[in-house]
């Protein structure tokens, strides 16, 4: 290389989720919120310790859509609502939710701390089971509630903004006891935090010590929503969804509509762009271009197999770092491609080594490097990687490593840090690329996001979804469907398919497949139609099946007149403590207390124990029963009609066409239902799936199952002889 500096090109990608709960408007989980108060401002904070010291930050529109929708809409999320209520008026499942999630940090160094913290983990138990949190709950006094709410929030707050507020240090200091009123001062002093976020990185990205980036607005895989057969490139024996998902126009109204939420916020548009999971493919880029891009970033192994040459040896050693530490450039947008070892070793290795021994070793690489080069040109490393997710991993919040790093190179000559634009001005856009891989920055394939059972079921529910979505628009010229199109969009992300399949796991994975069928389901809202049965259903394989409290054990012959007649005729039924197991989908109230079901030879019986008894309702209340297998079958209850009679609907196409009347139903003290097998076609050893719905007003206030459906096994008339063996 020439005797410039070699030039380092540091990335921060800033991402979180769509996490708004798309049906009630609450945030499922609390991560924009709680790194926003840690990982978000303390970046920018410590850079401006080192002026010399020049960065790109990623900024993903649909995170900062959420940080406004805090800020100025009043947005709040399930966690922060569980913290503001008083502990004495916590419900057993909301205190039950609060000491299983409350711990969702690093314990190493966010919990163990803080010794009061780590008491009540400890109380709680490191593993648990569901039977376990309802014994440990009886306790916890009120005080362990309002504590665990307290440090909770209070240990998700930087250390730096922490160890420079007089309060926040008496509460790290105080550590127990605490009062309604220094809980509601917390919470205040994150969202003061929150609010600085997006006027510091507007001020950073004009003194020009930062460039800010942007990714497309839902973060998706963009090679992918072009045509999901592109992964066969990367992976030809991969097993493909079912349905074909192409559609450029998502690709390009994702990036347009990141482009235009950014350039709201910020007033320009941005020449940058990290694509999500730095997935590329030569349409994908072109796309970009045509929008404004003038750089994009991915990882080397895209490279590697775009030029069809390997950058390192078996060993990981480099043998040809000219090629990786410059620009290429492919039809007029300029591309950088991450080092991954060094990018890696801080997001995954360093967190675990002394600060300073971590940083010579970083260094120590950057000089191997530079010896490496040729003098012929000026070269640049590029490290890009998660800006927040790290940190908690690294002892106080990653701060010393990075003041430690930031000072190596501020005073290193044989270093320049640089924002990849500033590179591009400097140096010119980089060689043409004949040929670019698809390819993401993990395997240079798409392997987590497709091939998986759990993702292709995923692709084939959007697509589906997105054809009756086109269908019923082309059909309704006039109809406004942004809100259903918006709800597309979201289910687009990439978030959702990183959760699904074998490759991760995390303790709120059910949250993540919920969200996504959510937001499938918001679209048939948005268009006024039916919900599809299979979007109740979790893709997550080990949650299909419903479990119910005590199964099937015999047959039944229950006399249908809405009354317990007797304890003993639905004794062999399988029972379902609604409550329990969390029956009501969008609010914390039941309207159903306990589901019984059971069957003979010839009928499935349902039995339904409200929390007010049937004959007291005096409200429009609606029973759905929802047959989805063998056959769709629908039968609905009115409660105050006037005959207790259901009505027994079959789907044909799109539509239900009656079929029958069912006489033998009853609504009293409870509600109860004969269902004949011959009526709905179930015929023996048929696995019968159903669910059922109450309706309230034409609105769905309770489903039960809460997800997935209940399936029995139609009987042969052998099989309480078949029960005793």
């Amino acid at each position: 290389m020439t005797d410039s500096p070699l030039h380092i090109a540091f990335l921060w990608h800033m991402h979180q989720p769509y996490y708004k709960d798309p049906f009630t408007g609450v945030y499922r989980l609390p991560w924009v919120r709680l790194h926003g108060i840690k990982d978000y401002l303390d970046m920018l904070k410590i850079l401006e310790e080192f002026p010399p010291i020049h960065q790109t930050f990623n900024l993903v529109p649909s995170l900062l859509e959420q940080l406004t929708d805090y800020l100025e809409n009043g947005a709040t999320d399930r966690y922060l609502d569980l913290t503001l209520k008083h502990p004495s008026a916590l419900t057993e499942h909301e205190k039950m939710f609060i000491i299983e999630n409350f711990f969702l940090a690093n314990w190493d160094n966010m919990i163990k701390p803080l010794p009061r913290y780590y008491e009540l983990l400890v109380k709680r138990g490191f593993r648990f089971t569901r039977g376990d949190l309802i014994r440990v709950s009886r306790y916890f006094s009120e005080s362990d509630i309002m504590d665990l709410q307290v440090l909770f929030n209070l240990t998700w707050i930087d250390p730096l903004f922490r160890n420079s507020d007089p309060f926040l240090r008496e509460l790290m200091e105080k550590q127990r006891d605490f009062t309604e009123e220094e809980k509601r001062l917390l919470i205040e002093k994150q969202f003061a935090i929150l609010k600085q976020i997006i006027p510091a990185y507007k001020r950073m990205g004009q003194s020009g010590q930062i460039e800010l980036s942007v990714t497309p607005f839902y973060h998706p895989i963009l090679p992918l929503l072009w045509d999901t057969d592109t992964a066969r490139i990367a992976m030809p024996q991969v097993r493909l969804p079912r349905r074909r998902f192409s559609h450029p126009e998502d690709a390009v109204r994702q990036i347009r509509m990141g482009l235009d939420y950014f350039e709201k916020l910020f007033g320009y548009r941005p020449s940058g762009m990290w694509p999500s999971e730095g997935s590329v493919s030569e349409d994908v880029v072109r796309a970009a271009g045509r929008e404004g891009i003038r750089w994009m970033a991915s990882d080397e192994e895209v490279l590697s197999r775009s030029m069809g040459r390997a950058f390192r040896s078996p060993e990981g050693h480099l043998i040809d770092a000219p090629a990786l530490y410059r620009p290429h450039q492919f039809d007029g947008v300029s591309l950088f491609f991450r080092d991954h070892k060094l990018s890696d070793l801080i997001g995954f290795t360093y967190s675990g080594w002394n600060a300073q021994r971590a940083v010579d070793d970083f260094m120590g690489k950057l000089v191997q490097i530079r010896n490496t080069l040729p003098r012929d040109r000026t070269y640049v490393v590029p490290v890009i990687l998660d800006g927040e997710n790290a940190w908690e991993y690294y002892s106080n919040d990653g701060q010393d490593f990075l003041r430690c790093l930031y000072a190596a190179l501020s005073c290193d000559s044989r270093f320049r840090t640089v924002t990849l634009s500033e590179f591009l001005r400097e140096q010119g856009p980089g060689d043409g690329l004949s040929r670019l891989h698809p390819g993401s920055w993990i395997n240079a394939n798409f392997g987590v996001w497709l091939g998986h059972e759990e993702d292709n079921l995923a692709w084939d529910y959007l697509a589906q979804t997105r054809e009756d979505l086109e269908a019923f628009a082309a059909a309704h010229p006039d109809r406004d469907l942004t809100e259903a199109w918006n709800a597309v969009f979201a289910a687009e992300g990439s978030d959702w398919n990183w959760w699904y399949g074998d490759e991760h796991t995390t303790e709120t994975q059910a949250d993540f497949d919920e969200l996504f069928r959510s937001h499938l389901m918001k679209v048939y809202k948005a268009m006024g139609k039916e919900i599809p049965p299979h979007l109740y259903v979790p893709i997550l394989l080990e949650d299909r099946s419903f479990a119910p409290t005590v199964l099937v054990r015999g047959f039944i012959h229950p006399r249908i007149d809405g009354m317990v007649t007797s304890y003993f005729e639905w004794h062999q039924a399988a029972f379902i403590d609604v409550k329990r197991s969390g029956g009501s989908m969008h609010k914390s109230e039941s309207f159903i207390s306990t589901l019984h079901y059971g069957f003979n030879k010839d009928n499935l019986y349902l039995r339904i124990d409200a929390v007010t008894p049937f004959s007291e309702i005096r409200e429009r209340i609606i029973v759905h029963i929802n047959i989805v297998r063998p056959h769709p079958f629908r039968i609905i209850f009115d409660v105050l009609g006037k005959e207790q009679k259901a009505l027994l609907y079959e789907k044909a196409l799109d539509s239900w066409d009656a079929v029958k009347q069912l006489g033998n139903v009853a609504a009293g003290d409870i509600f109860e239902i004969e269902i004949p097998f011959a009526d709905i076609r179930a015929e023996e050893n048929d696995e019968l799936d159903f669910s059922l719905e109450v309706m309230r007003n034409g609105e769905e206030v309770e489903r039960c199952p809460w997800r997935g459906h209940i399936t029995v096994t139609v009987p042969t008339p052998y099989y309480e002889t078949l029960m005793w063996y």
